[in-house]
């Protein structure tokens, strides 16, 4: 608390100030300065910055804020002038920082201070506007920190207070001594800031039922993400734990979270559902905190998820904001079918399932049907945009062909709910990787998170972009949030391990792609992976082993290029080696096309330069995947002070690369 009590007192003298003047702001600023939370510290500030922005909309955007992000608001403001460009920027780190306070920890401390600092900051200036545009009320603000002048009386009671403070704990100290007052060392048994939801127990009787009490649980947590306060960790992570022997200490211990969450279903019937539901808590010894019996109608299945969500948020003693309890107080009913058909269509999932030409074509018959019964629904489109954006990954379907009918659904997607956080991770991804708009995906990717702090590949994919964008330290803190989110799930891992390289932390990437080979050798990303770290450490021969694993998966070499290439490793070593790649894949060019970014990456490993950028400006031209290109995603580090290869960044509207030899 020492390192910001500056900042403390100093809002404390503006709220003081206030008097009833600005009831909105002062309730939320007077949550903030009584707080020792640095979590809450985040949330009010954030709070604090939500009322001010949502009052500058009225008054110069002209119409209400309704459900429009923070940041969009910010830009707008700045784009037309009505904010002092200083304050935007004090705005927009309020805004991007705050966000952390959702999920315990998982920020310095130290992040904290210029929060407040730049809160004060844009309070300050708020109230000069204020002079002007609230009537009837005048707020006298003086030059420098303070805000009015203490009187004779007032700065006696500074004096006096830090004696009366003095003596207070003194007495406290020795009454303690005596065993007057007894402390509990025990945590409040409802203060509980993450919960695992366990897969859900099917005692229907309707084994074949599975799939439909497997989607529940995705789609619980889910729903329960969107409460910032708690972590949830990920369905994939949580279903490792199906059918396990461990007890919830042990699991919660493992994952560690302080409670865990069990849901019976005990009936799925044609037109009703009914579960038991039961809060446990983990922290030190089993512990049942809560338990609800539910009996529901069939088509009422996704506001229980909203009313589950909320009333466990209720049982832990969590606040839900506006924001929150808005997201979590919709409600809707589905049809029988419709849900069905969807939740059919999600059991195939980037993660985990069948990514198989027939199964995603099933799940794509799956979704269009639904939609003929409920065109109305924004996650059917949602998900078939995301279909498609698999079977164009994976070769099933050309992009000419996939691209125009991603964008179209995820614009009906949006239309029709802005809230769909899966249609704005596409979004993003789509805006990044492909086009190119770092301001636009960034946007997507934060509206994701907004909508959903939970979602640990929004965090992860963020943080590669904002690698990209040079700035490291925002970008460690969402990969390590991310990865603690789903770190079971081998797709994290992966995504995680990308991190790690563009960090530069080659060897703990290496770490955690070997423990994905045990169990899955010949997966290609994860040795795409272990071949960039492996270099990036400077370990050609682990470098090698994946690279020619890769190779094989890739494209079609013969028993006899690989053994010859192998053989040119052995005698004369990785650079040889890699001479002799390059050559099968300009014989392969002339039949199949073979990426030039690969070229670029293959010339570079054996140090021409110059023919390395001649690919890479093949590539811009050919509007190729350059996304990673300032990144550890190759390690182009060589070419960060050549002029050709800043010419590149700039085209793509990145920003250069900060170097040793041109700070």
């Amino acid at each position: 608390m020492n390192i910001w009590l500056a900042e403390i007192k100093d809002l404390e003298q503006i709220y003081k100030s206030l008097q009833g003047a600005l009831p909105k702001l002062e309730k939320e600023l007077e949550k903030l300065i009584k707080t020792e939370d640095e979590n809450m510290l985040l949330v009010y500030s954030r709070r604090c910055l939500e009322v001010i922005i949502t009052y500058l909309c009225e008054q110069e955007l002209k119409r209400q804020r309704g459900t429009e992000p923070l940041q969009r608001i910010i830009d707008k403001l700045n784009k037309e002038g009505k904010v002092p460009y200083n304050i935007i920027v004090s705005m927009l780190n309020v805004n991007s920082m705050s966000t952390f306070g959702a999920h315990p920890k998982e920020f310095e401390l130290k992040q904290v201070k210029p929060v407040l600092s730049n809160l004060e900051t844009i309070i300050v200036w708020y109230i000069k506007y204020c002079d002007i545009k609230v009537k009837g009320k005048v707020l006298t603000v003086s030059q420098g920190r303070k805000i009015s002048a203490a009187s004779d009386k007032s700065k006696k009671g500074r004096i006096i207070l830090p004696v009366v403070v003095l003596i207070a704990a003194i007495l406290i100290v020795v009454l303690v001594k005596l065993d007057v007052i007894k402390f509990n060392n025990q945590t409040d048994s409802r203060h509980i800031e993450s919960i695992v939801v366990l897969p859900f127990l099917n005692y229907s009787g309707q084994d074949s039922m599975d799939w439909f009490v497997s989607g529940m649980h995705s789609s619980l947590i889910q729903e329960l993400g969107k409460v910032g306060s708690l972590r949830i960790p990920g369905a994939t992570t949580s279903k490792v734990f199906k059918d396990s022997n461990k007890t919830i200490e042990e699991i919660a211990s493992e994952l560690k979270v302080d409670a865990a969450l069990e849901t019976e279903v005990l009936c799925l019937g044609q037109d009703s559902l009914c579960f038991q539901t039961r809060l446990i808590k983990s922290i030190r010894k089993e512990e049942q905190i809560w338990r609800a019996d539910y009996k529901i109608a069939r088509n009422e299945i996704l506001n229980w998820y909203n009313g589950v969500s909320k009333q466990i948020a209720e049982e832990v003693n969590i606040e839900l904001t506006p924001e929150e309890e808005r997201l979590l107080t919709r409600s809707r009913k589905i049809d029988r079918e419709v849900y069905n058909s969807f939740l059919k269509a999600k059991s195939i999932d980037f993660s985990v399932g069948d990514l198989s030409k027939d199964s995603l074509l099933n799940a794509k018959a799956h979704l269009e049907g639904a939609i003929k019964k409920d065109p109305e629904w924004a996650p059917l489109y949602a998900g078939l945009a995301t279909v498609w954006v698999t079977m164009s990954s994976m070769g099933i379907e050309s992009y000419e062909v996939a691209g125009p009918m991603i964008y179209k659904n995820l614009a009906k997607a949006l239309e029709l709910d802005p809230e769909v956080a899966d249609a704005h991770y596409i979004s993003a991804l789509l805006a990044w990787l492909g086009e190119w708009d770092w301001e636009k995906a960034e946007y997507e990717f934060l509206k994701t998170i907004a909508i959903n702090p939970n979602n640990s590949l929004a965090r992860i994919h963020y943080s590669h972009l904002l690698y990209a964008l040079q700035r490291p330290e925002e970008a460690r803190i969402h990969a390590e949030l991310g990865f603690k989110l789903d770190p079971l799930d081998p797709l994290t891992q992966l995504i995680y391990t990308g991190a790690l390289i563009c960090d530069r932390d080659c060897k703990t990437a290496m770490s955690v792609i070997e423990n994905l080979l045990v169990t899955d050798p010949d997966n290609a990303l994860a040795n795409h992976g272990m071949e960039t770290a492996a270099i990036q450490c400077g370990n050609l021969t682990r470098a090698f082993e994946a690279g020619i694993l890769l190779l094989q998966k890739s494209y079609p070499l013969n028993k006899e290029d690989v053994n010859k290439i192998e053989k040119i490793f052995n005698d004369q070593g990785f650079y040889a080696a890699h001479a002799e790649i390059i050559k099968k894949l300009e014989i392969m060019a002339e039949k199949e096309y073979i990426t030039n970014m690969e070229f670029a990456w293959r010339y570079y490993l054996i140090n021409q330069d110059d023919k390395a950028i001649e690919w890479l400006e093949k590539a811009f031209e050919a509007h190729e995947n350059l996304a990673y290109i300032s990144t550890g995603l190759p390690n182009f580090t060589r070419l960060y002070n050549n002029p050709r290869f800043i010419e590149i960044l700039n085209k793509m509207g990145l920003p250069e690369i900060k170097t040793e030899s041109n700070n």
